[in-house]
């Protein structure tokens, strides 16, 4: 890397995309799984030939992903510190967080009696559904009769979520808020404790025609101390969310987000930022679809062909970057989609490096912390890193 400072940094997270490897996974019953490679399986190999060229191939055996001998990035693994393999837990180590007590999932068992019955009490309404599921296919599966009863369907997935989905004509959108404030104030407690709760309203007025509105709502917790994302903002630097970066952090630390309706759409944002907007911190960008489109329905062969349309997109943000730019590619947690159950899977992850300024492209060794991310963007532009915050920034020279 050329000794200057960097100006203007992109970290992509491909939601869930994981690596296998993690030291740790025996604990959490996933010994074994690793989304890349089960990917690459189910087609007989990925064709990924920009990821390929930043390194990936040195990282594990990918079918398909050579070990590029002249690669143009860095690559290395990355190992959670943190307790946990869901989405607030990964992102918000990257930016230095230290999660010992993972959040509350209720994937298998729905949520429990006391926490629903408390919730009908306090909001007035009759709760159906309370299990995991698709918010697409729960809406077809109970909004005729929540729209009888004016109840409220309340599910979850395999995030630390609960999601309350009502018509939006019929219950109303400030009605449909205001049940959902009082499940966060609920779910705040230990017992319950979950990252996120989320009103998802629909419109339509049979099981064929409903349709999810873009009036979602995240009630999130924040992350309840300063992260590298503060530290960046407080110096006067852009830090900039693309995706759901917004929820995850609860706006914490961010000085805009905007959310997206697919990757592409994402990467279309992302890219527009790369050609056109001249700012000076971090664009932090979530692409949710590996994840939730193909992860969670246990979708191999749609993973892979994910994997491969986001590398075409991979290439054309790399051809738009300036000098003084730096790119990253990472996961936050692994889905392998040939593993049991739906669940996320506790996975390294990996990271590519990209920028015009690097010299030359290696593998390093791994990491011991996604936090490694934002100790390194934030030792770029010189701001220390307090004691409450972990990570080790990364030589970028080395």
């Amino acid at each position: 890397m050329k000794e200057t400072k960097l100006k203007r940094f992109f970290l992509i997270v491909t939601d869930s995309a994981g690596i296998g490897g993690d030291p740790r996974a025996k604990e959490f019953g996933d010994e074994g799984a690793n989304t890349y490679a089960a990917a690459a399986h189910s087609v007989g190999g990925l064709d990924v030939p920009t990821m390929e060229s930043l390194g990936l191939g040195h990282l594990d055996k990918i079918e398909g992903v050579k070990a590029e001998p002249n690669q143009k990035g860095l690559s290395m693994r990355l190992l959670e510190r943190s307790n946990g393999k869901d989405t607030m837990t990964g992102h918000w180590e990257m930016m230095g967080v230290y999660t010992k007590k993972p959040f509350k999932t209720f994937t298998d068992t729905g949520f429990p009696p006391e926490l629903i019955a408390e919730l009908e009490e306090k909001t007035g309404h009759k709760i159906i559904g309370n299990k995991a599921a698709s918010g697409t296919e729960i809406i077809k599966e109970l909004g005729e009769e929540q729209m009888k009863e004016n109840s409220l369907i309340v599910y979850t997935s395999a995030d630390s979520v609960l999601q309350i989905a009502a018509h939006e004509e019929v219950t109303g959108l400030g009605e449909l808020y205001r049940c959902c404030e009082i499940a966060r104030e609920i779910c705040l407690r230990d017992e319950y404790k979950v990252g996120r709760v989320i009103a998802r309203p629909y419109v339509g007025t049979n099981a064929e025609s409903f349709k999810r509105t873009p009036n979602r709502h995240d009630y999130a917790l924040s992350p309840g101390e300063k992260t590298y994302l503060d530290l960046l903002k407080d110096q006067g630097l852009s830090t900039i969310g693309i995706g759901k970066i917004g929820d995850i952090f609860n706006m914490q630390g961010l000085t805009s987000s905007t959310h997206t309706v697919s990757n592409e759409d994402g990467m279309d944002k992302t890219i527009a930022l790369i050609k056109d907007e001249d700012f000076e911190g971090l664009c932090f960008v979530n692409l949710v679809e590996f994840d939730s489109e193909y992860g969670h329905r246990r979708n191999p062969v749609g993973y892979a062909r994910c994997l491969e349309a986001f590398d075409k997109r991979l290439k054309e943000a790399i051809a738009n970057l300036k000098e003084g730019d730096l790119l990253m590619v990472t996961a936050d947690h692994g889905n392998d989609p040939t593993f049991r159950g739906t669940d996320h899977t506790r996975e390294a992850v990996p990271l590519l490096i990209y920028s015009p300024s690097l010299q030359e492209g290696k593998t390093l060794a791994d990491r011991d912390s996604f936090a490694d991310i934002g100790a390194t963007i934030a030792a770029n532009f010189g701001i220390p890193a307090p004691n409450n915050l972990i990570g080790t920034p990364i030589d970028l020279n080395q």
